[in-house]
Order: C-alpha cells, then sequence, then structure tokens
C-alpha cells in the first residue's frame, strides 16, 4: 500500500488540499482530528498535560482549552516540547494503527494529513510527501484573519514550524494555494491524477 503524507506550514491551505483529495476517493485522516480527541476529557494525554501545564489549560468539561495551551507553547519552545513529548508518540501511534488496517483491507493507497511531518522526523515513514503552500506572507495575512490574532502572534506561530521554502525543498510533490480555489483545484488533480490515478 502507498503511504503518501500531506504537509505544509500553518494556514497554508493543507485541511482544502486534504478535503479536495478525499473527494477524489483516497482515503485520508487528519493527524489534528487526532489531537483532538486525545485531549478530550478524562483521557490520559489531557491527565499529562494538566499535570505539566496546570489547571488553566483545561476547560470545564474536562478538555484540554487549546487556545490557553496554545499561547503559552508558542511563547515558549521549552513548554512546546514538552507538549511535543506527551502527543506526538501517541499520535503516530494513531496514524499506524489506522494505516496497517487499511492495508489489511486492501486498501491501495491513503494519504495522511500531519502538520509537523518534517519537524518530527517521521517523512520517511512515508512513501511520498505533498507540501501545500503559500508564501509567509500570505501565512501571517491567513492566520491574522482566521484567528483575529496580532502580527507579532503569527509571526511566532510561524517561527514555530519550520520555513516553508524547505518544506518545499523536501517534497515529492507541491501544491501552491497561493491563488484561487479553482488555481489550487487544478493542481490538485495533478497530483492526483500522478500518485492516485484519480482525477476530478
Amino acid at each position: 500500500m502507498l503511504r503518501v503524507a500531506l504537509t505544509g506550514g500553518i494556514a497554508t491551505g493543507k485541511s482544502y488540499v486534504r478535503a479536495r483529495i478525499a473527494a477524489r476517493g483516497v482515503l485520508t485522516l487528519d493527524a489534528d482530528a487526532i489531537v483532538h480527541r486525545l485531549f478530550t476529557g478524562g483521557s490520559d494525554v489531557t491527565a499529562e498535560v494538566r499535570r505539566r501545564f496546570g489547571t488553566s489549560v483545561v476547560r470545564h468539561d474536562g478538555a484540554v482549552d487549546r487556545q490557553a495551551l496554545g499561547r503559552i507553547v508558542f511563547a515558549d519552545a521549552s513548554a512546546r516540547r514538552d507538549l511535543e513529548a506527551i502527543v506526538h508518540p501517541r499520535v503516530y501511534e494513531r496514524i499506524a494503527e489506522w494505516a496497517d488496517a487499511q492495508a489489511r483491507e486492501g486498501a491501495p493507497w491513503v494519504l495522511v494529513d500531519i502538520p509537523l511531518l518534517f519537524e518530527t522526523g517521521r517523512d520517511r515513514a512515508f512513501d511520498r510527501v505533498i507540501v501545500a503552500a503559500c508564501s509567509p506572507e500570505e501565512q501571517v495575512r491567513r492566520i491574522r484573519q482566521r484567528d483575529g490574532l496580532g502580527e507579532a502572534v503569527a509571526l511566532a506561530r510561524l517561527a514555530a514550524q519550520w520555513p516553508i521554502a524547505e518544506k518545499v525543498r523536501r517534497a515529492n510533490d507541491v501544491i501552491d494555494t497561493s491563488g484561487s480555489f479553482g488555481e489550487t483545484d487544478r493542481q490538485v488533480d495533478g497530483v492526483c491524477i500522478k500518485i492516485f490515478g484519480k482525477g476530478q
């Protein structure tokens, strides 16, 4: 089974690209959705996060408050590393379980959306890597528009990830999301035909 990873930077359009690839009949998994499940009330991961970061990052329903946690870890590299040590092993364990299950069912290929693929050194676990990319200036504009953050905060979030140019350099395929949705769709179509033999 062909295992494909989709990555990029914050606000480079990964979710849109993944959705468009899924619409073409490719089985996909979103690593961020796994994190959401790990951060629910009563989970072992939530308990570890509470022990490390305190009750201020836990909501009244017992789940992790991702916004409160983000304010801490994007301002403190040591705190971010501690969080990654808690979360990343569990995420990759579940990705492997899911991919193995699809392989047993006879799936010819799967795609997993993993924002920090290169940062965690897990790109070698995949046969191909697709990078969704736009300029850093466009990333900042999208972050500010989407999340209502100031420029300094948006730049700090970019700085927590590898530069998008480095991810593009390491990619097997690149989808430039700087233009219109139609332009992105045409690139997705080309990549899907190339890798999966599936167009729109």
